[in-house]
């Protein structure tokens, strides 16, 4: 080894070739070696993704064949002793390669030898493609993608790098593309990415995600300096750009979150990080909302809390359970259905309030299979039910994340087939916030939905700007009245008034009303004096385990059919 220590001058020159290498390498991992000392440079993407020792490494071919499948090592051995000896100018070889945890990526390997003025072997480089990974780039705008961002963001993990990440989106790029064509919805998107990109040069990475939003990831700085930058950038594009033959006024929308704790996964980074871009887009008016997780213990525990959460989902739902409310007859006050509701804890946290993890988890692309769970879960335990009260109606609560995927209405027949559950005694509450969802996409699942005999309501109806618009625009069998606007009904004239108004609203659209939050007999009494159909709260029971309710119905203290 001593005989064949590379010398400064041969390593920059290494170096320099390398870096030529890289610059045309698209969607490939250099490697370089200096044939003469058996030196060598490879990609640092390479040595991350596999846990090689360096960067720069003497007899890498000898290390990397550590990593190759064993039924493969004889064919790449042969090879790379094949291009030492002169005999090959080179290979173009598939092996696979061992990852750090156990799991092969099938690989492709091309390389060739560079000779010296006198003919002589001095270098043998070449390119390596892993086929389990993606392109890196966005081909519209250049930037690193979705894939190159995530690879990037465990490496920042990995390696304790603290970093603030921003996600920016372009706002109503649906609009622009319906109005002036896709072909300016690009352009629109190419120019951002240029400006993006320019902006943040010598300062972090730009990046485009899905659609319209784009990333950025710097190096830790102040808040007001993010801020600044972003509010340059806002200002910029809200005066206008000309593209093609048209002015075009953008507005955008920020989340970011300050990456200093590395307990934690990409995906819980990025879940937390688009669910502070939604509170721009959605409450803020494009105002960038920073995520909360200030290293002050408080906050540092709830952000470890959440990922503990989502890191349950994945973990056969460990930790998350179902409890169910009753709903009764507002006449009879007799049990007519339950109302299914999701709950979580562990030891470590204890019991978490869902108005706490299901805002977070509802952007989490997980989250469509904790709802399949919570369908099947909920579904199994009614049947139980409905074998002491057979009429019984099943209310289960939708995301409008779970409506907008693909395949929605078909995976909820599969399940109800699954199960073996009648789909008249379904009920599936949907929120105000699927106001978010394109109209006809959300009226196209709930007639697919009525048509096969399931109800579907709308959950705290009131609550927000656009219930009223819903209930017009699409069939619901039932509107839930929130809690809020009855609390004070035994006092309060204007909650009479507004329960009143609320019920002729239903009426006039040929929906019944359920009102939650009834906590005592008083607020029994002067509700039903307003044609309500049933009622739902403490005063009849509080969520309880499918066993406790079970119990609750075989020795009365439910009133039953």
């Amino acid at each position: 080894m001593e005989g064949r220590i590379i010398t400064e001058e041969a390593k920059k020159r290494l170096d320099s070739l390398f870096e030529a290498f890289s610059i045309v390498a698209e969607d490939t991992q250099v490697f370089l070696c200096d044939m003469k000392h058996d030196y060598s440079r490879w990609s640092k993407a390479l040595v991350e993704a596999f846990e090689l020792p360096s960067e720069y490494m003497y007899s890498a071919g000898t290390i990397w064949e550590e990593h190759i499948h064993p039924d493969d090592r004889k064919a790449y051995s042969e090879g790379v002793n094949a291009i030492f000896k002169g005999e090959q100018s080179g290979h173009d070889i598939q092996y696979r390669a061992k990852r750090p945890d156990g799991e092969y990526d099938l690989i492709t390997c091309r390389g060739m030898v560079l000779k010296d003025k006198d003919g002589n072997p001095e270098y043998f480089g070449g390119a390596i493609r892993n086929h389990s990974q993606r392109s890196y780039i966005d081909a519209l705008t250049g930037l690193r993608n979705q894939y190159g961002f995530f690879a990037d963001l465990q490496s920042n993990i990995r390696n304790k790098v603290p970093v603030r990440i921003g996600m920016v989106g372009i706002g109503k790029l649906t609009e622009i593309n319906e109005v002036l064509g896709y072909d300016v919805g690009n352009l629109v998107l190419q120019y951002f990415g240029r400006f993006l990109k320019d902006k943040v040069t010598n300062r972090g990475c730009a990046y485009r995600l899905d659609g319209s939003r784009f990333a950025v990831v710097s190096a830790l700085q102040s808040d007001r300096d993010y801020v600044d930058v972003y509010e340059d950038i806002r200002t910029h594009f809200r005066k206008g750009v000309h593209l093609d033959i048209y002015d075009i006024i953008v507005e955008l929308n920020a989340g970011m979150i300050v990456l200093d704790d590395f307990n934690l996964d990409d995906q819980t980074v990025y879940s937390c990080l688009n669910f502070a871009y939604e509170e721009s887009k959605q409450v803020k008016h494009g105002d960038l909302v920073k995520f909360n997780n200030e290293l002050i213990e408080k906050n540092k525990r709830h952000f470890e809390k959440l990922h503990a959460i989502r890191a349950s989902i994945p973990q056969g739902f460990k930790g998350f359970s179902l409890v169910y409310q009753p709903v009764v007859d507002a006449e009879t006050e007799k049990l007519i259905g339950v109302e299914s509701l999701l709950r979580w804890k562990n030891d470590d946290y204890g019991p978490v309030p869902p108005d706490v993890f299901i805002p977070f988890l509802e952007k989490d692309p997980l989250f469509p299979i904790l709802g399949e769970w919570i369908m099947e879960t909920a579904l199994c335990d009614a049947k139980k039910l409905i074998e002491l009260v057979p009429d019984l109606i099943v209310n289960i609560n939708l995301s409008y994340t779970q409506i907008e995927r693909a395949g929605f209405t078909d995976t909820v027949w599969n399940i109800i087939r699954k199960a073996g559950f009648l789909p008249e005694q379904l009920c599936l509450e949907i929120t105000e916030r699927c106001r978010l969802l394109d109209m006809e996409l959300l009226r196209n699942v709930i007639i697919a939905l009525k048509a096969g005999g399931i109800r579907v309501a709308l959950d705290d109806f009131g609550t927000g700007f656009s219930s009223v618009g819903l209930v017009k625009e699409l069939p619901f069998d039932t509107i839930k009245i929130d809690r809020g606007f009855v609390q004070q009904i035994e006092h309060d004239e204007r909650e009479k008034r507004l329960l009143n108004h609320f019920t002729d609203i239903a009426g006039t659209f040929g929906a019944k009303v359920c009102v939650e939050g009834i906590e005592t007999s008083g607020m029994r009494d002067i509700i039903r004096k307003y044609g309500i159909h049933s009622f739902q709260g403490y005063y009849y029971s509080k969520p309880v385990p499918i066993d406790e309710l079970l119990a609750m119905i075989k020795d009365g203290r439910l009133n039953t059919p």
